[in-house]
């Protein structure tokens, strides 16, 4: 009932007027000029006003991203980081790296107590697992070098969402419930933030203001990047950590820079994949993937047949494996070998590996590393593209969902728990998936490793398809499963969004699989090749635009995973 009264609310505004269409389920939205897809329909709604004041896909991600962090606290955000992905219809492709950073205070044992074990859980909790924000940085740089509507512009429909208010959903009831609960004096901003009086709960669809959030938006408005880095913000975030015992300093942020870099490539059945490179694994691991899967007539062997969930699996197993012992901040990691991860002749020798019939063995001992520790599934990710047919694909994130739960005493925003995406205790590797591998332990400045994969799929140099998840390692299966869902599948983009996922990640030695994916029948023989599996609730909520060049339509899908989810074209 909760998702179906969303829906109908989302109705109301999302109707594209050339066309009266709008998405239904596997139906997707369509448009001429342009599409914004997104996890709340608000945001979705002012990128899409950005396009028609004639901005661009940049522009429109700008204003897509900022709304966000007003109408999804869970994980849009001023106070995480993130990635974003360009393909341009002139041929031109980029990524912006906005990824957390550790401050320059950090150490490798900072979190470990007298006997090397993780100190109350610190890596999550509590003023120490913040890494320095990167999100304003990161969309500052893409639209100075790419934008085209005036800063401010794009800014003010976050601010007015603020101020004025928007209907509080159903989805943020159970986390009301427990920031009533929070009795620590570093959650007296966030009790302030969220609840009336600092005490009640917003009932779903009463309005809920952000006068705080307000005016750090309009001080970003303003001044652009200074307006967090530096000033009034910086010095709020700043004296809010001394004051409970963080280490990120108003010298961390000043010097905190987004960086433009260029993206992963690969191709897939003559289709260009573009995604993100380091400290992002999503992009390597997806193009391991595919090029394994090339191997294989997956449409003839059926879609989430047993035999094709077997080949997903053994793909899946080899690229957490690779993911896990090579990759981190190329910052600081000067040995990743990223042209032969994501080589044709490298996939055949892992798709040579394979055997047809039966499940290969997981083993920490034998690939020498282990998984990344635990990543959150509440990260966010957003698709755009412009009439023009420049593309944008932007994922970013808080960590845990709602991220630290810590609200910035004055400003209003939450803070991101990303040093927990770090590995807390170097040396310590296990089959439990703690790890301690050198590439992604804890440095000063160093960017944590992710799993996020915005991607763009491309065909003779023109964007087609552009995806990505939330989902925190499951990210980067559930971008592969809608890539393969429409180029093997020929699946419209919302029957490919909605189509049921599994999940392999090389350590534990598990699948996941949504439940009611399979019958009992290929359950049956899925397990029978040596696959342990557990049945999960959702995974991931892709947010996808496919464009179909030969009818001049642009047709987007917002996962019906995401609760307040939005597709929104003219």
């Amino acid at each position: 009932m909760r998702r179906f009264f969303a829906y109908c609310l989302a109705l109301t505004v999302l109707v594209i007027p050339f066309s009266s269409s709008a998405q239904s389920g596997r139906t997707p939205a369509v448009g001429r000029n342009g599409m914004v897809v997104s996890s709340h329909y608000l945001a979705s709604e002012a990128g899409k006003e950005a396009l028609r004041k004639g901005g661009n896909a940049i522009d429109a991600a700008v204003a897509t991203a900022l709304a966000l962090a007003v109408t999804l606290p869970s994980a849009g955000n001023i106070g995480g980081g993130g990635f974003l992905v360009y393909y341009g219809a002139d041929g031109k492709t980029t990524t912006f790296n906005f990824r957390e950073k550790a401050p320059l205070a950090a150490t490798s044992t900072m979190y470990l107590d007298a006997n090397g074990a993780i100190r109350n859980n610190s890596n999550h909790e509590g003023p120490l697992s913040v890494g320095v924000p990167g999100t304003v940085a990161g969309l500052w740089m893409a639209h100075q070098r790419m934008g085209s509507l005036p800063w401010a512009d794009l800014v003010q429909p976050a601010i007015d969402l603020a101020e004025k208010g928007f209907p509080s959903t159903w989805d943020m009831q159970g986390y009301l419930q427990e920031v009533q609960g929070l009795t620590q004096p570093m959650y007296a901003a966030t009790k302030k933030a969220f609840l009336k009086e600092g005490k009640d709960l917003y009932a779903p669809g009463e309005l809920w203001k952000q006068p705080d959030l307000a005016e750090t938006l309009k001080r970003i408005q303003k001044e652009g990047r200074d307006g967090f880095y530096k000033g009034k913000t910086a010095k709020l975030l700043a004296d809010y950590m001394k004051k409970y015992g963080g280490i990120i300093t108003e010298e961390d942020l000043a010097r905190y820079e987004a960086v433009e870099q260029a993206p992963v490539k690969g191709t897939y059945r003559g289709y260009e994949i573009v995604s993100m490179a380091p400290p992002s694994s999503g992009g390597i691991a997806l193009i391991e993937m595919l090029n394994i899967l090339e191997g294989y007539d997956l449409k003839a062997i059926g879609h989430n047949s047993a035999l094709y969930l077997h080949l997903l699996t053994e793909a899946m197993r080899r690229a957490f494996a690779d993911r896990a012992e090579h990759i981190g901040d190329p910052a600081f990691v000067s040995n990743m070998p990223v042209d032969r991860l994501t080589s044709k002749p490298y996939a055949k020798t892992l798709r040579n590996g394979i055997d047809l019939f039966k499940a290969s063995p997981s083993d920490s001992a034998t690939f020498n590393a282990a998984v990344h520790v635990y990543e959150s599934d509440e990260t966010t990710h957003f698709s755009v593209v412009d009439a023009k047919g420049n593309a944008v694909s932007l994922t970013y994130t808080l960590e845990y969902g709602y991220g630290s739960s810590l609200v910035v005493e004055g400003g209003g925003f939450l803070l991101n728990n990303e040093m927990g995406d770090f590995n807390p205790v170097p040396g310590v590797t296990n089959r439990s998936g703690q790890i301690g591998t050198p590439p992604n332990l804890v440095a000063p400045g160093k960017r944590m490793l992710s799993s996020m994969t915005p991607t763009i799929v491309a065909k003779e140099g023109k964007p087609v398809l552009v995806i990505g998840s939330p989902g925190g390692r499951t990210i980067i299966n559930t971008v592969l499963q809608v890539v393969l869902n429409v180029i093997d599948h020929e699946m419209n983009i919302g029957e490919a969004v909605e189509a049921g996922r599994i999940h392999h990640q090389w350590l534990p030695d598990i699948t996941t699989m949504e439940a009611l994916l399979i019958s009992p029948d290929t359950r049956q023989l899925y397990e029978m090749m040596g696959h342990p599996l557990r049945v999960r609730g959702r995974q991931g909520s892709a947010m996808g635009i496919f464009i179909d060049r030969k009818k001049g339509l642009i047709y987007g899908a917002a996962d019906s995973r995401a609760f307040d989810g939005g597709a929104s074209g003219y």
